[in-house]
């Protein structure tokens, strides 16, 4: 059933020149949004979970960006094509275990996606590549506005926005970057970052949100404060952290260099090597292997044209994206499948150069 979008996304990044970017791989605005008069998506029967969908519905369907997107209700999908939809960040886990009553709007440029019928009515967020809070939001709350002009909103002038958690409350918002921070990590001091950031209010998860791993050095940091303050004074104090985590990571890459150039050098070789020529790789495995090739490219073992190749991998090498659309493969024949699409990609890499 989503086959259609995934031949979009191939098309796309055929047609694209992909820009990566170091260290911010992308940024992510999230609203949480509920309508009156109907009760919290964990308060409603499936009739008004029904209606809910019918009205949010008809209402995205007459703004121009989403005519050309992608609709699909969560009963109608199998749990592999959840699965796939989730590895793209495009839903929730949390939404891929609901069936009736819940959907997602996906854009056909895969920028926005729109959950209905999550923990609230909507949830809607907006990805793009690198560090784009302040731009990206801009377009998030043009969308807001105008969807915001056919669908009555459930809101408080006391308590803002209101949602079915507490923490939402307020502007709703959740801004977040996904970072790779490998430096900090192999130097073992991604722990201070991470307890310096949670002082300051900011939640640092793995790839894949709350209860994840951080595979592959990729952490998602992000907001934890949306009540009491504006969008403007989230993105700037969220920003402004962001920043700091940047320069600390330069900072542990040259650090480590200076000390350990040499089994730095082995790692990456043997990174290579392992995913030039691997037979069978498990997807932690090859995440691991892949942050240490990114950061070659970082450092200007390989081309810059060659991380965005990295970020793609990141995504094609997740279990369901192998395993799609064969339901019934074996973990170890999609272990085989995992390291014949590195081996293939990795061709198109050079030879490494630590001459520079």
């Amino acid at each position: 059933m989503i086959e259609a979008l995934l031949n979009s996304v191939s098309a796309k990044r055929a047609k694209a020149r992909i820009k990566s970017s170091s260290i911010v791989i992308s940024s992510r605005l999230r609203l949480a949004r509920n309508i009156n008069p109907f009760p919290f998506p964990n308060r409603a029967k499936v009739a008004q979970r029904c209606d809910i969908l019918s009205n949010i519905e008809a209402a995205l369907k007459d703004i121009p960006y989403l005519k050309t997107g992608f609709f699909y209700k969560m009963g109608e999908l199998s749990s592999l094509e959840k699965k796939v939809l989730v590895e793209r960040h495009w839903i929730s886990r949390e939404l891929s275990e609901l069936k009736e009553g819940s959907a997602v709007f996906i854009s056909s440029d895969q920028v926005c996606s729109v959950m209905v019928n999550e923990e609230d009515h909507l949830r809607i967020q907006f990805i793009k590549n690198g560090f784009n809070l302040n731009a990206l939001w801009k377009t998030v709350n043009q969308f807001d506005d105008l969807l915001e002009s056919s669908i009555p909103y459930a809101f408080s002038k006391e308590f803002g926005y209101l949602t079915a958690c507490p923490s939402n409350l307020g502007t709703g918002l959740r801004a977040s970057v996904m970072m790779h921070l490998p430096a900090l990590s192999i130097s073992d001091n991604m722990d201070k970052v991470i307890r310096a950031s949670n002082q300051l209010g900011l939640a640092v998860r793995g790839l894949f949100g709350e209860g994840s791993d951080a595979n592959g050095h990729i952490y998602q940091i992000s907001n934890q404060q949306t009540l009491g303050e504006s969008e403007e004074t989230i993105l700037s104090r969220l920003g402004g952290v962001l920043k700091n985590i940047i320069e600390h990571e330069l900072n542990a890459r040259m650090q480590y260099i200076e000390v350990n150039k040499a089994k730095l050098v082995d790692q990456i070789s043997r990174a290579h090597a392992l995913l030039s020529n691997a037979n069978l790789i498990s997807s932690d495995e090859a995440m691991n292997h892949l942050s240490l090739i990114r950061l070659a490219v970082d450092l200007n073992f390989l081309p810059e044209e060659f991380r965005s190749l990295v970020d793609y991998l990141f995504i094609e090498i997740q279990p369901g994206h192998i395993q799609y659309p064969d339901k019934a493969i074996s973990i170890e024949l999609r272990d085989i499948k995992r390291a014949e699409l590195l081996r293939n990609n990795f061709k198109k890499l050079p030879s490494l150069n630590f001459d520079k």
